[in-house]
């Protein structure tokens, strides 16, 4: 905007574009709710008071609050495309997310990151990339791509690149790997964005010293302290798989709120259609005893001061004009969304039509070579092994030292003490690798499930009761192009394909959450116990989360940070 022009506004000696009158304003820099009428010109709030308009909207006393910024997710992990996910959470009120296309970087690297950028330039939504520091993650896996500190540099000179995304690897940080340092070193003057669970004292203070600002991976009160007092902003979680928020709750203060923020994370259909977006997490943090404005903050100012974003985040003079209308203070889905002063949203649906998509869309993205039933086998070592635990609503896993079914020379699912097998298969460059292992807390009974989403290179990963059906998921993903299956005696029971990329569907999100529904449903008749088992199974495969995960290279132990046998010898 041109700074003579703004003034002229401002002053009234020209008309505003829109006058919202009669509104009360949520102010989340003063902290006072006052009535207020709005002005704004050309995309920007240019005063408060009476100005000549060319429009003019009476709100009748309805709340005006900011757009709601969304500080860290994983659109990937809507299994919808980003054009799909906006019209899905900009009539909820969010009109800015702060993207980590890790995923499918993971899978297509940078051109996968610029499909992600492209695609959203069709929607009203603002958009801002942080750049994967981790593709991949870790050595002990196999990833479609790889991110070095030069392309990183390269990528942060692009105007939408507004930071380095979290640094999962945090012991390279705290032993200095050179490639994670260089990475770091490419990131100086930008935002870094952390991924240290579980890290405390000396260690913590090292991985914060290296530039590292925020962390969304706190799972308990004293290090959530810990974080804030070393200087972290805290992202409080609550995705659809890591629920933090109710268990970090009690660290918020008056002092402190200013630096800290809520974040989603990773977010299925379901939850997105059913629960909503940054609307719900208001209402949790309200719900849990919260004043409404410093909830708004959390979604609001704080994430925008953090990110940099000096004209977002708030309803005031010189910020874009991106603002939600609330009918009351008890239901945080808005009556109304505008975006840079034009109305887009109404009563839940999006207003502004949005032109299809032209680029190019990254299909055709699972490539295994031939796999064969013998693979899933595995030859009985010991007479035990170490089994991954998983732990309903959080993505950590326990490791367990447990006794394996063993018939002859060969190792088994045993249903009767719910540990069954898992494999995970290499799908980006036709190594053949096949990771195999034993997990605990499914509850399947029958068949087998397989999902092309698995954090975080994506490569195939299946759990099941027996070879057969696990060779036959894998080929249905493969024939599919990715996506997410049951099968029972050979046969699809039900699938979800996910063709774009094996991360994504361009179908609208409400369809995905029916189809999603559907394969939970068959999954729980095969005796599943877990509420979203494909989360769930999605993180199995995530060598950074401890303590024990599985990759195509085989079992790893997080805490030790290196691939260790299946087998524990007696």
């Amino acid at each position: 905007m041109i700074k003579e022009e703004f003034v002229q506004a401002a002053i009234g000696e020209v008309p505003v574009d829109l006058l919202l009158k009669n509104g009360k304003l949520i102010n989340v820099l003063s902290s006072r709710i006052v009535q207020v009428d709005v002005a704004i010109y050309k995309g920007y709030v240019v005063g408060f008071g009476d100005y000549k308009s060319k429009e003019v909207i009476d709100l009748k006393g309805k709340y005006i609050a900011p757009g709601f910024i969304e500080g860290h997710i994983h659109i990937e992990s809507s299994m919808v495309t980003p054009e799909r996910f906006a019209l899905s959470v900009v009539p909820r009120g969010t009109t800015t997310v702060i993207a980590d296309p890790h995923e499918i970087a993971n899978v297509l690297g940078i051109d996968g990151i610029k499909y992600m950028v492209e695609s959203a330039k069709i929607v009203p939504l603002n958009l801002f990339i942080m750049i994967p520091s981790c593709v991949p993650a870790t050595s002990m896996e196999t990833s479609g791509a790889v991110l070095d500190h030069k392309t990183i540099e390269i990528l942060l000179k692009e105007e939408w690149a507004i930071g380095l995304a979290e640094m999962m690897n945090f012991p390279g940080v705290i032993y200095r790997d050179k490639e994670v340092m260089a990475k770091l070193k490419a990131a100086n003057g930008k935002v870094i964005d952390g991924h240290a669970p579980m890290l405390r004292g000396k260690e913590l203070s090292a991985y914060i010293g290296a530039g590292i600002r925020s962390d969304h991976e706190t799972i308990s009160l004293e290090e959530a302290q810990e974080k804030l007092d070393k200087g972290m902003f805290l992202m409080i979680r609550e995705g659809s798989t890591a629920k933090n928020l109710k268990t970090l709750f009690p660290v918020i203060t008056k002092e402190n709120n200013w630096r800290i923020m809520v974040v989603s994370d990773d977010l299925h259909p379901e939850d997105i259609v059913e629960k909503g977006h940054l609307d719900y997490h208001i209402s949790l943090l309200i719900k849990e005893g919260l004043d409404v404005i410093t909830a708004l903050k959390m979604v609001t100012i704080n994430p925008a001061t953090y990110f940099r974003l000096y004209d977002l985040g708030a309803v005031a003079p010189g910020y874009r004009a991106d603002m939600v209308i609330l009918s009351d203070l008890e239901n945080f889905t808005p009556t109304m969304v505008i975006k840079d002063g034009e109305k887009v949203a109404e009563n839940g649906i999006l207003l502004k039509s949005v032109k299809p998509f032209k680029g190019e869309i990254p299909e055709n993205s699972v490539f295994m070579g031939t796999v064969t039933p013998d693979q899933f086998r595995i030859p009985a070592k010991s007479e035990k092994a170490r089994v991954i635990e998983v732990i309903p609503g959080q993505i950590i896993t326990k490791q367990k030292i447990l006794p394996i079914k063993i018939e002859g020379d060969v190792a088994l699912p045993d249903l009767d003490k719910d540990i069954l097998k898992v494999a995970v298969i290499e799908r980006h460059k036709e190594t053949g690798n096949i990771g195999l292992g034993f997990v605990k807390g499914f509850g399947l009974k029958k068949g087998a499930i397989a999902s092309s989403v698995a954090h975080d290179s994506h490569n195939i990963v299946i759990i099941g009761t027996n070879d057969m059906d696990m060779f036959y998921a894998a080929m249905e993903l493969a024939s599919q192009g990715g996506g997410l299956v049951a099968i029972e005696d050979g046969a699809v029971i039900d699938v979800l394909p996910l063709p774009i990329a094996g991360l994504m569907s361009d179908k609208p999100v409400e369809t995905l959450k029916d189809q999603l529904k559907s394969l939970h449903k068959a999954v729980r008749e095969m005796g599943c116990s877990l509420p979203d088992p494909f989360m769930a199974m999605s993180f199995i495969a995530l060598p950074v989360i401890p303590e024990l995960k599985i990759t195509d290279k085989g079992i790893v132990d997080v805490n030790k940070f290196e691939i260790v046998e299946l087998f524990v010898k007696e």
